[in-house]
C-alpha cells in the first residue's frame, strides 16, 4: 500500500511541476474584491470564487474602491456575523452612488438564509449565491449588469469544486487551506450548516493530492485539510457506492480520512499537514496512528466538545456522551502524548441548568485544553433547536456562565504554557511579529504560537526554538541549533 502511494505521489509531483511551468498568465479585465468572515471554509471558498471569476477576466484587488464587483462571504452561525455583514453592505452601497455599475453580492451560508431580506426588503445587494452555486457567478453577474437581480442558492449533492485551482488571496505563501469535503450530515440542533451547505460529500482524493503538489511546488510549507467533519471523509472509485453503502463498505474499497492523511503526508516530508475539524464520534485510532507514523502530520486535533454534560449533549444531538468524549481525549493522549487539543464550547444552551453548566466547567479543568473557542448560545433561525427548544436562559446568565468557562480555560492555558518553558520546539516561521519587525512568528506542531528574535531567519524556515517565557496566548523563545 505505502509503495503504491509513494509511486503515485512521485509521478504526480513530476507531472504537476511540468504543468506549472507551462501555465500562461491571465490578463484581467475587471477587478473583484472579496471580504470573508466566519470559518476557514468560507476563506477557502472565497479562493474558489476568485478562481472561477479569474477565468471570466477578473483579478482580485485589496482596494475596495477600485472594484467592479464586491462580494461578502460570511456565515450564519452567530448573530454578530450577520450584523457585521449588514453594516459592511451599507458601507459599500455608499460607493455605488459614485459608481452605479458596481455589483454588490453576498455569498455563503448567510446568502441562503437571508436572500429575500437582503435583496427585496433592505435592497443591500444585487446578487445572492449559495455555497454550491459559485460556478454560476459569471452568469449571475451578467444578469445584474442587464438590470436584473440574481439569485442562486440551490444545494448540490455532487459539487466539490474538485477540478478548480484556488486563487490564494492574501496568502503568506507558506500556509494554505485545502478543502477535502463539503456539507454536513450531523444535524447538531444548534447549527445551520446542514441547511445552508447541504449534505456531506467527499472530494476525489487524487484531486486533493494534485492541489497539494501544486502548493508544494509553489513553495508552500503547510496545508490544512478542511471539512465540517474531516473524520467522516469517505470516497470510492466505485460510483455505485454512495451514502450509507459507502460508509459501510470494506476498508479496502474506500479511501478513509486516515488514508487521505497518509497520501497528503507523502507528498513531501518537509510539508506540514494539519486538519480541521474533527468530530468526537468519528475520529478513530487509524487517524491517530497516521499522526504517529508521519512526522509532518501535526500533533494537533481540534475536537469540539460544546458541553460537558451528557443531557445537554443529547439535546444538541452531538451523538456522544461526556464519558465518550473523555475517553477520546484519553486515547489521544495515550497514543500521542504531546498532542495539542483545542475545542469549541457553548454556554447557556437551551434548558441548561446551573449543575449542568458546572459539568462543563469541570470538564474544561480536567481536559486542560490548549485553546478553546467559547461562546454563549445564540439562537439561529432555521435550526432544529429554534424549532424544538425555547431559548430560555437569560442573556446575562449566559454571559456569567461563559465567563466562568473562560476563566477556567485561561487558567489551563497558563498552566500548559508554563510547562513549555525550557523545552525546544520546531517552529515553521509564518510571518513577522505584529509588535516588532525584529521578531518572527511561527507555530509548533501543536499549533502554539511562538515569537522569537529574527536574526538571520526568514519566513518559511523551520527553526528550533527554546521557550523562555510567554503570555497566556503566546510563547516567547530564542533560536537554538
Amino acid at each position: 500500500m505505502q509503495q503504491n502511494l509513494e509511486k503515485e505521489i512521485d509521478e504526480r509531483r513530476q507531472g504537476e511541476a511540468l504543468e506549472m511551468q507551462n501555465t500562461p498568465a491571465l490578463v484581467a479585465d475587471r477587478l473583484l474584491y472579496i471580504e470573508s468572515y466566519g470559518c476557514a471554509m468560507n476563506f477557502a471558498d472565497s479562493e474558489i470564487v476568485a478562481s472561477i471569476l479569474q477565468k471570466d477576466g477578473f483579478a482580485t484587488t485589496r482596494n475596495v474602491e477600485e472594484a467592479d464587483v464586491i462580494f461578502i462571504n460570511t456565515c450564519s452561525i452567530r448573530e454578530n456575523a450577520e450584523t457585521t455583514a449588514r453594516n459592511k453592505l451599507k458601507q459599500y452601497n455608499v460607493l455605488k452612488k459614485n459608481n452605479p455599475e458596481l455589483v454588490i453580492g453576498v455569498l455563503g451560508c448567510m446568502a441562503e438564509r437571508l436572500k429575500s431580506k437582503f435583496l427585496e426588503e433592505e435592497k443591500l445587494v444585487d446578487l445572492v449565491a449559495g455555497p454550491d452555486s459559485y460556478r454560476a457567478l459569471p452568469q449571475l453577474i451578467a444578469l445584474v449588469e442587464s438590470g436584473q437581480k440574481a439569485v442562486n442558492v440551490l444545494l448540490s449533492r455532487e459539487e466539490t469544486y474538485a477540478d478548480l485551482s484556488p486563487v490564494r488571496m492574501n496568502s503568506n505563501g507558506i500556509s494554505a487551506y485545502v478543502s477535502i469535503m463539503r456539507g454536513c450530515d450531523n444535524m447538531c440542533t444548534f447549527c445551520v450548516v446542514p441547511f445552508t451547505r447541504g449534505r456531506e460529500r467527499s472530494r476525489d482524493p487524487h484531486s486533493i493530492v494534485k492541489e497539494v503538489i501544486d502548493l508544494h511546488n509553489a513553495g508552500y510549507k503547510e496545508v490544512t485539510l478542511l471539512g465540517q467533519n474531516v473524520d467522516s471523509y469517505c470516497w470510492s472509485e466505485n460510483p455505485e457506492l454512495r451514502g450509507k453503502a459507502l460508509k459501510e463498505a470494506p476498508k479496502e474499497q474506500i479511501v478513509t480520512f486516515a488514508k487521505l492523511l497518509e497520501m497528503v503526508a507523502l507528498v513531501s516530508p518537509n510539508l506540514r499537514v494539519r486538519f480541521s475539524t474533527s468530530h468526537p464520534k468519528d475520529i478513530n485510532d487509524d487517524v491517530l496512528f497516521a499522526i504517529q507514523k508521519h512526522h509532518n502530520i501535526c500533533e494537533h486535533i481540534h475536537l469540539p466538545v460544546q458541553s460537558g454534560n451528557s443531557r445537554v449533549l443529547e439535546i444538541m444531538n452531538r451523538t456522544y456522551t461526556r464519558e465518550w468524549y473523555v475517553s477520546k481525549v484519553e486515547r489521544i493522549r495515550e497514543l500521542i502524548p504531546n498532542c495539542g487539543i483545542t475545542t469549541d464550547i457553548i454556554a447557556g444552551f437551551c434548558s441548561e441548568t446551573e449543575a449542568e453548566h458546572q459539568d462543563t466547567v469541570e470538564l474544561v479543568k480536567w481536559a486542560q485544553f490548549d485553546m478553546a473557542y467559547m461562546y454563549y448560545y445564540s439562537e439561529r433561525p432555521g435550526t432544529l433547536a429554534a424549532k424544538k427548544y425555547p431559548d430560555d436562559i437569560p442573556e446575562e446568565e449566559k454571559k456569567r456562565r461563559l465567563q466562568e468557562i473562560i476563566s477556567a480555560q485561561h487558567a489551563s492555558q497558563t498552566q500548559n504554557f508554563s510547562k513549555s518553558v525550557g523545552k525546544t520546539f520546531e517552529i515553521l516561521v509564518e510571518g513577522v511579529s505584529k509588535k516588532s519587525n525584529d521578531e518572527l512568528m511561527g507555530r509548533t506542531t501543536q499549533s502554539f504560537v511562538v515569537i522569537f528574535p529574527r536574526e538571520h531567519y526568514k519566513i518559511g524556515d523551520y527553526v528550533n526554538v527554546e521557550i523562555t517565557g510567554g503570555t497566556r496566548a503566546t510563547l516567547i523563545g530564542k533560536a537554538v541549533k
